[in-house]
């Protein structure tokens, strides 16, 4: 899906493990494989953390819009908690 692939366009682009961007977002390591794989979608509450640590609008990380970044460039990595 457009959401599982820029899901892990994201985290690619920051250089991240699946598992540092599981805690620093507050969610288990299984979750966050299961989103990347495509195997679940996360809950709204879950999307709008992932979206805020990556940098991205809702509509970019679901494949409604295109990213605003290439596949290896920049950073706009935020951790849980961070005021915006």
């Amino acid at each position: 899906s457009a959401f599982s692939e820029n899901l892990k366009t994201c985290r690619k682009r920051l250089h991240e493990s699946q598992e540092v961007v599981a805690v620093h977002c507050g969610i288990s390591s299984m979750s966050y494989r299961r989103y990347e794989s495509g195997e679940r979608e996360p809950p709204l509450r879950k999307l709008c953390i992932l979206a805020d640590y990556f940098g991205v609008t809702l509509d970019q990380l679901a494949g409604r819009a295109p990213l605003p970044f290439g596949k290896t460039s920049g950073s706009g990595k935020r951790r849980f908690g961070d005021s915006v």
